[in-house]
């Protein structure tokens, strides 16, 4: 969800206060803890509700990503339904980890990251996962799939699965070394940078695209 934590400059937009801000991130936080405890018994509900809150936030908020004229004629984002064989459960492997991604940005400068290693995702293919290396240290997954950029499909530049520094993650089953992470690609949702210029947001690099189509999630309706 927009505006995000470190992937866009917050004094760059005109016409967001440092308040409308802050309360865009806790309504975002809030959002997500309620998701995380629908799901528990009812993904398919956790997953109605996130669409619907995202809708009103995204329509009416002042800190949305959408630009006023956007506003006006806005009807929804445009998010698949909910398909359960896209929540997939996997655990951090240390392949990769250490490697270091400095994301050059029209408005923050450079912004850090290291990964932390990899998830398998079987037949779907496998995603570096990162954390942020400055204010926040959050844990992040892009992703771009086989359907970015095609008429009907998602974002051209990617999406993003985790970004625990706003909020957006689904939680762990297991303890020790069998733990997992709930990786809900029906979740997926774009950068701002897809709906307003204005922002700038780290995509998906090599290490983060999956050949694989993922149809779910938030697809693509330029606003």
């Amino acid at each position: 969800m927009a505006p995000d934590q470190f992937d866009e400059d917050e004094n760059s937009v005109a016409g967001i206060s440092a308040v409308e801000i802050a309360d865009w991130r806790l309504r975002t936080f809030a959002l997500y803890d309620d998701v995380r405890k629908i799901a528990v018994s009812d993904p398919f509900q956790a997953h109605v509700y996130w669409r619907q809150e995202r809708d009103r936030m995204f329509g009416t908020h002042p800190a949305s990503a959408l630009t006023p004229a956007s506003k006006q004629a806005f009807a929804g984002l445009r998010t698949a339904d909910y398909n359960p064989g896209f929540r997939r459960y996997a655990a951090l492997s240390p392949e990769g980890a250490g490697q270091e991604m400095n994301v050059q940005t029209g408005t923050d400068g450079v912004v850090p990251f290291v990964r932390l290693g990899t998830f398998d995702l079987d037949e779907l293919g496998s995603l570096a996962v990162w954390r942020l290396r400055s204010y926040g240290g959050g844990i992040f997954v892009p992703f771009r799939d086989a359907t970015a950029g095609k008429p009907g499909g998602s974002y051209g530049a990617g999406r993003y699965l985790l970004d625990t520094v706003k909020g957006a993650f689904h939680g762990l089953r297991g303890s020790g070394q069998t733990q997992e992470f709930v990786l809900d690609f029906n979740f997926a949702y774009n950068p701002s940078c897809a709906y307003n210029e204005a922002w700038a947001c780290p995509l998906a690099g090599p290490a983060n695209r999956l050949a694989a189509d993922i149809p779910v999630g938030e697809l693509y309706l330029p606003l």
